[in-house]
């Protein structure tokens, strides 16, 4: 997998991709702006199979919609932390299901919180399980944080969201 960040212009990335392609990416991510759709298509159609990779800065369900109905992207990583909340995650999800698209969730600081919902597209949704990115570096501020062993997250084990703070104001 290889990580652009939105670092390139559309005539960069047309340049770039096709050598990472060849390199058997799994897929390339944010390769340019991601109001872009129409140059994201672009850029997987030149280089597909290589699939293009999106969405942790796509901010609602309607340009997640736009991405899957013009097969832009062919991972979605919607993050719950960026859209309206765990409402608009689910409607994206749906919309996923629909365009039978893979939901692989930008976790960003809340792996905690996208630990269940990854849970909820497979089991409710029935959504293929790919992967989930884990970034501990904020695991210590959370009461429950999310817990990985074997490079696996394991299911949690109290109710709720995962997401309560610890108290710092001590």
């Amino acid at each position: 997998m290889f990580d652009a960040n939105q670092a390139w212009s559309l005539p960069k990335a047309f340049d770039i991709c096709p050598r990472l392609a060849q390199l058997d990416a799994y897929w390339i991510e944010e390769p340019t702006h991601p109001d872009d759709v129409l140059g994201h298509k672009r850029l997987a159609d030149a280089i597909a199979p290589t699939a293009l990779a999106g969405g942790e800065h796509v901010p609602n369900r309607v340009v997640f919609k736009n991405y899957m109905q013009a097969r832009a992207i062919q991972f979605i990583q919607v993050d719950a932390t960026r859209v309206a909340g765990v409402s608009e995650f689910i409607a994206v999800s749906l919309l996923a299901r629909k365009f039978g698209q893979k939901v692989v969730p930008h976790v960003g600081d809340v792996g905690q919180l996208h630990q269940h919902l990854v849970l909820f597209n497979h089991v409710v949704l029935g959504l293929e399980k790919v992967l989930l990115e884990y970034i501990p570096h904020l695991r210590d501020r959370f009461c429950q944080p999310a817990e990985v062993q074997d490079g696996l997250y394991l299911p949690p084990q109290e109710p709720g969201a995962s997401c309560d703070l610890k108290d710092s104001s001590g």
